[in-house]
C-alpha cells in the first residue's frame, strides 16, 4: 500500500514497472532496491549504475552580489570558484555545527546552484534566502521542478558519449569531448529536448560517473535513453547501494556522521572551513570560539569475519569502557569484511588501536584504520 504522505518523484512509474522495492527516505518514496543490493553495488564498481535522486535540493542565487551572499552563507569560498566548477562546502549554524553539507556549482558570473540533502532541502532554501537578505541577489529553490539522474561507474562516461551519438539524443550545448576532458568536480550547461540540462562530473559512490540535472517533465524520457543506450552495462540501483558505497569511500552522511551539534574538524572536515582565505561568514565566530580538545573525532574502523555493526553501537576501548558509537556500519561488498564509521575520545583515536564494538549483544574486535576504506585505481 502507498503511503501517501509520502513525496514521489517524476520518475516513480518508472521504478514500479521495474518491480523496485521502496522505502521511505526523508518524506520521499524512493527505491531502495530493485533486485539485489550486492548485484547493484557491484554494477557501479565494475560497469555502471543509474540512480534516480531527484528527492535532492536544488537551489540557485542569480544576481550581481550572489558570490558574496554564498561566501556569507556557507563556510568555503565559493567567489574564488571558476565557471563550470563545483565545489563542496557546509552550511553552518551560528555556533559551528552543521547544518548541511551542500555542493555548489557555478554556472555562471552571477549564478550558482547549490544541491542539498532531501531531508535538508526546504531548511537550506530557507537558510540560504535569510542569509541572502541585505544582498542583490534572488534566491530560487527549483527542487520541485528538477530531477537528478546519476550514471556512476568506470563505464558511465561511455555510456554518455554513446548517448551523444546516438540518433535524436536529444541533447545539444555538450559534445563528446566535453565529458572526456572534463575533470572531476566541473560541470558543463546544455540542453535536453530543448530545456536545461546539466552534467557535472560528481557523485557518491566513490567512482567516476556524471550527474544529470533536467526538468521533470523530460526525466522518464531521459531515464529510458540512457537504460537503452546503456543496455548491460548500465543497472538500475537503488539507495542501499548507495549507502554501502559511500561508506567504503568514506563519504559521511548527513545525520549519521554530520549534524546540528557536530563541528566540521570533529568529521575531519575542518579544512572546508575557509577560515584564512575570507572574512565573516554564519559560523565563523562558533567555529572560532568552539573549544574542540577532547571531543570525539570520526574514525574508519574494520572488523574480521561477517558481522557488522550499526549505527548506535557503543564502542568500547581494550579496558571494557565506553569511548564511542558507530554512525554508519556495513559487510563491505567490495571488501568481503565489515566497517564502520565512529566516533571516539581522541585518545582512541589513532590508526591501529583496538577497540570491541557492541553487535547486538556480542563483541566485535575492530582496529581503526585510515578512510577512505576503498579508493578506485
Amino acid at each position: 500500500m502507498v503511503d501517501q504522505d509520502l513525496r514521489s518523484t517524476a520518475l516513480e512509474a518508472v521504478h514500479e514497472s521495474l518491480g523496485a522495492m521502496f522505502t521511505d527516505f526523508a518524506g520521499w518514496r524512493m527505491p531502495v532496491r530493485y533486485d539485489s543490493d550486492l548485484a547493484e553495488h557491484r554494477a557501479v564498481r565494475e560497469s555502471a549504475g543509474l540512480f534516480d535522486l531527484s528527492h535532492m535540493g536544488e537551489i540557485h542565487l542569480r544576481g550581481p552580489q550572489s558570490a558574496e551572499a554564498l561566501d556569507h552563507a556557507l563556510a568555503g569560498k565559493l567567489s574564488a570558484m571558476g565557471i563550470g566548477r563545483a565545489k563542496y562546502s557546509l552550511l553552518l549554524t551560528e555556533q559551528g555545527g552543521v547544518i548541511d553539507d551542500v555542493i555548489t556549482y557555478r554556472l555562471a558570473e552571477e549564478h550558482f546552484l547549490v544541491v542539498a540533502n532531501a531531508s535538508n532541502a526546504a531548511v537550506d532554501a530557507e537558510e540560504l534566502r535569510a542569509r541572502a537578505a541585505g544582498f542583490d541577489v534572488e534566491v530560487d529553490d527549483a527542487s520541485d521542478r528538477t530531477s537528478l539522474l546519476a550514471v556512476q561507474g568506470p563505464a558511465a562516461e561511455q555510456i554518455l558519449v554513446d548517448l551523444l551519438a546516438s540518433e535524436d539524443s536529444g541533447i545539444a550545448g555538450i559534445t563528446a569531448e566535453d565529458l572526456t576532458s572534463m575533470k572531476y568536480y566541473r560541470v558543463a550547461e546544455g540542453t535536453y529536448r530543448g530545456g536545461e540540462l546539466l552534467v557535472a562530473r560528481t557523485g557518491y559512490t566513490g567512482e567516476d560517473g556524471f550527474e544529470l540535472y533536467v526538468g521533470d517533465e523530460v526525466s522518464v524520457e531521459l531515464w529510458e535513453r540512457l537504460a537503452a543506450v546503456g543496455g548491460d552495462r548500465l543497472v538500475p540501483c537503488g539507495l542501499a547501494c548507495r549507502d554501502t558505497l559511500r561508506l567504503e569511500a568514506g563519504m559521511p552522511l548527513y545525520g549519521n556522521e554530520l549534524g546540528r551539534e557536530l563541528l566540521p574538524s570533529q568529521a575531519g572536515l575542518g579544512r572546508i572551513v575557509a577560515l584564512a582565505s575570507k572574512g565573516d561568514f554564519v559560523g565563523r565566530a562558533g567555529i572560532e570560539a568552539a573549544e574542540v580538545e577532547g571531543l570525539p573525532v570520526l574514525v574508519g574502523l574494520a572488523a574480521e569475519g561477517r558481522r557488522a555493526a550499526r549505527a548506535g553501537s557503543a564502542v568500547r576501548d581494550a579496558s571494557g569502557s565506553e569511548v564511542g558509537a558507530v554512525t554508519s556500519g556495513a559487510l563491505a561488498p567490495t571488501l568481503g569484511h565489515p566497517i564502520a564509521m565512529a566516533y571516539v575520545d581522541p585518545a582512541a583515536s589513532e590508526v591501529g588501536t583496538e577497540l570491541v564494538v557492541d553487535v547486538r549483544g556480542k563483541d566485535l574486535p575492530v582496529r581503526v584504520v585510515e578512510m577512505p576504506f576503498y579508493r578506485r585505481v
